[in-house]
């Protein structure tokens, strides 16, 4: 069941982290997927990952190049754009708001407490 959640939380707030992701520069799908793994959000899978680049590239927040490799398949590599960072900063400070009023719900003594 919590792996269910998980799941679901991650739908959420997953095009914010692979923005996130983005902002020390250029990057290709299986780095995004590492530092996601590596900063704890889980194993974000190919056939997840890449609709949601795909998806963030349509709506102009990150441009895709591919770039043929000297040895071994090539690799499309994205970055942000300038409406990619500025959209960024607003959602960023969207989801720490958002965040912040389910933390306090959580909390104990929090309005979650309510009868």
């Amino acid at each position: 069941m919590a792996a269910d959640r998980r799941s679901s939380w991650l739908k959420g707030v997953l095009d914010l982290l692979v923005l996130t992701c983005l902002t020390g520069g250029e990057s290709y799908g299986y780095e995004i997927a590492k530092a996601l793994a590596a900063a704890g959000v889980g194993e974000i899978k190919g056939g997840t990952l890449y609709p949601v680049l795909n998806r963030l590239e349509e709506a102009g927040l990150v441009v895709g190049d591919f770039r043929a490799a000297e040895r071994g398949p090539g690799r499309r590599y994205y970055r942000l754009t300038s409406g990619g960072r500025k959209a960024l900063g607003e959602q960023s400070a969207a989801w720490l708001e958002f965040h912040t009023h389910v933390r306090t719900m959580l909390e104990p003594g929090g309005t979650g407490d309510m009868p």
